[in-house]
């Protein structure tokens, strides 16, 4: 690992160059916190080192980086070990995630009105987490779990563009984040700030309005069979 020296912190506005030797400091700051480097997301986050853009002008990237410091880490995050298990993470979260809302959804509203992968198409491309039928037209839920703001605007941007034509928006559909240190205020006002606004009918919702959003829904009954004599 390398030694932490002459750690700087990161400042707004025009600053000078950052050094080899600064941008050492802040890798061995990060190794030291998390027991491993920072990806290009986090190195943006990181209080003592600078953005991966910089990085990238002065240093030639992230990559170049890790070679020069001579890191004993993979040098390319986007490929090979490192890649294959942050898929892995990526993939059992959200399966455990789905699994919380599926069960949530079955109490309010009957396994048999949660409809989970609905198909909006027949090419079986495109699809929404959940349908739920309830006592009204029913509404689709996409779920997903930012690791942090800018992960979240990237991920509502994707979703955005799945959800733009007109079949994909029969119903009404509710975006579900469901990192819980990112609130519905959080939510609202990043919302009010985006460029590219939702669309009618589709909603951003944390997991505690979600929740509170479909104790408001009247939920379908199977109606009881009469047998004859």
């Amino acid at each position: 690992m390398i030694a932490i020296m002459n750690l700087r912190r990161q400042k707004m506005g025009n600053q000078k160059s950052w050094t080899l030797e600064e941008l050492a400091a802040g890798l061995g700051h990060f190794y030291k916190e998390h027991g491993r480097y920072p990806t290009a997301t986090e190195v943006d986050t990181f209080p003592y080192l600078p953005s991966a853009r910089s990085i990238e002008r002065s240093f030639g990237g992230l990559v170049s980086l890790r070679q020069q410091l001579n890191l004993k880490t993979q040098l390319d995050f986007r490929s090979g070990a490192h890649s294959s298990e942050r898929a892995h993470k990526i993939n059992k979260r959200g399966h455990e995630t789905e699994q919380i809302v599926y069960e949530f959804l079955k109490k309010i509203f009957g396994k048999e009105f949660v409809h989970r992968e609905y198909f909006f198409t027949d090419d079986r491309r495109t699809r929404a987490d959940f349908f739920v039928y309830d006592t009204k037209q029913g509404f689709c839920t996409d779920v997903f779990y930012p690791n942090n703001r800018r992960n979240l605007i990237g991920c509502l941007n994707h979703k955005l563009n799945k959800y733009r034509s007109e079949y994909m928006r029969q119903y009404p559909v509710i975006f579900l984040q469901m990192n819980n240190t990112i609130s519905q205020e959080i939510l609202d006002k990043l919302l009010s700030k985006k460029k590219k606004a939702l669309l009618n009918g589709q909603y951003l919702m944390s997991w505690d309005t979600f929740q509170n959003f479909c104790k408001t829904k009247r939920p379908l009954k199977i109606a009881a069979q009469k047998y004859g004599k």
